[in-house]
């Protein structure tokens, strides 16, 4: 209707200006409601012609969408394990920061395994003690072998030296009994030398192993344990926590609540233009928006992205063949619109329904030197007729009000 206006001005206007005071026609007379057309039909054909022109320049140059919202991510309140609610640390629609904890799960069976891991490293810690006192012992028992094996050693060779001087002084069977003596001396130190061994691996790397592995089953009990307290993994507003002391929550089933970050909706506006739009909307556009949440405010915006593709052409491999006839419902361009300025969002709740202007720019190309005078003049038509969507939009923003409280029946 605005536009039909704008063009009637500059067809219909002069037209019947022409026909009142240059060929004297009046309204009521030779103009009436059955000689409008025939006396108005250049002017009425010339507006209809430039309002179409006028409509398609401005939806085309300048889009605009009613599908805007301020889209958000909530975050659901999960513990990594299940168990049954022991403690409740908050209440609902309370805000807390990122780390604080929220609720704690029964954890008698997760305290009980981190008390053993630690009997166990106490255990291990005794054993310790324990291989190095006996290695003491080991010393003093290669001590006592070392001084019978030298003992046996030297009563062996005197018997051998007695026999040289004088073969029938000492009996043959006196030799090999002190032989025989000698190799069993020999033998008991080497299984002296070898428990001493044994320990001082046992103490070098038996031990630690199972003092380590002792630890890191500590480690992982206390990891355990501190699993039972689930707390906030990002700063937000607790929703929908109706959790109570004795219920069973489930990671995978039962969720505690939701939690809404703080930063929610507060970032941009996801906007969702026509298709035919897509070789107009570019990064960096300048755009504008009104919102159902915060009526009578305009709020200046930028394109920081445009999806490369469009969610109504998305394909899910399945066990049946998809036929295009199903996917006959025309997506939308995904648009991320920001603040121009900050805090441009604040006072706007997030999920609000938004309505939403893009503007083409064509500065630089205006600034070029080597653009022709009929571009040129087209170009600045194109900027100009932005202005009335700008129009168009804080029109809106006066009648979106209206049309929600009073004409949508609520």
């Amino acid at each position: 209707m605005f536009e039909f206006l704008l063009c009637s001005m500059l067809t219909i206007l002069p037209d019947y200006l022409f026909r009142r005071y240059v060929q004297d026609r009046r309204f009521g007379r030779e103009i009436t409601l059955y000689s409008v057309w025939y006396e108005l039909r250049y002017g009425i054909t010339a507006c209809v012609m430039l309002t179409l022109t006028l409509i398609t320049l401005v939806f085309y140059f300048h889009p605009s969408t009613k599908n805007v919202t301020s889209l958000f991510r909530t975050v659901a309140i999960l513990p990594e394990t299940g168990g049954r609610v022991a403690e409740i640390f908050v209440n609902l629609n309370q805000e807390v920061k990122a780390g604080t904890p929220l609720f704690r799960l029964d954890s008698t069976e997760q305290e009980a395994a981190v008390e053993l891991a630690r009997r166990q490293i106490a255990e291990v810690e005794a054993e310790t003690t324990v291989a190095q006192t006996e290695l003491a012992a080991a010393d003093g028992v290669i001590v006592q072998a070392e001084a019978a094996v030298r003992q046996a050693q030297d009563e062996y060779d005197t018997q051998v030296e007695l026999n040289r001087l004088n073969p029938n002084v000492v009996a043959r069977r006196e030799i090999e009994r002190r032989q025989v003596a000698l190799e069993g001396r020999k033998g008991a130190l080497t299984a002296a030398l070898s428990s001493r061994q044994t320990l001082e691996t046992k103490i070098a790397s038996l031990l630690p192993s199972q003092k380590a592995s002792a630890e890191a089953a500590l480690k992982q009990a206390t990891a355990e344990l501190e699993k039972t307290t689930v707390r906030a993994g990002i700063s937000g507003t607790l929703q929908q926590f109706t959790l109570r002391v004795g219920e069973v929550v489930n990671p995978m089933l039962r969720p505690a609540g939701v939690l809404v970050p703080t930063e929610a909706g507060k970032v941009a506006l996801i906007a969702g233009f026509g298709q035919i739009e897509a070789q107009v909307l570019k990064v960096g556009m300048i755009a504008e928006a009104t919102c159902v949440g915060k009526p009578f405010t305009i709020i200046p915006m930028v394109v920081t992205q445009v999806q490369d593709v469009i969610a109504g052409g998305q394909l899910r491999a399945s066990d049946q063949l998809v036929d295009v006839t199903q996917l006959a419902r025309p997506g939308t361009l995904t648009v991320f619109l920001e603040p121009l300025y900050a805090d441009g969002l604040a006072g706007i709740p997030p999920g609000s329904s938004c309505i939403a202007n893009a503007y083409t720019n064509s500065h630089d190309e205006l600034e070029s030197p080597d653009i022709s005078s009929l571009r040129w003049v087209y170009l600045h038509v194109v900027d100009t007729v932005g202005l009335v969507h700008a129009m168009i939009l804080r029109m809106q923003a006066v009648m979106l009000p209206v049309q929600t409280l009073v004409l949508g029946g609520h």
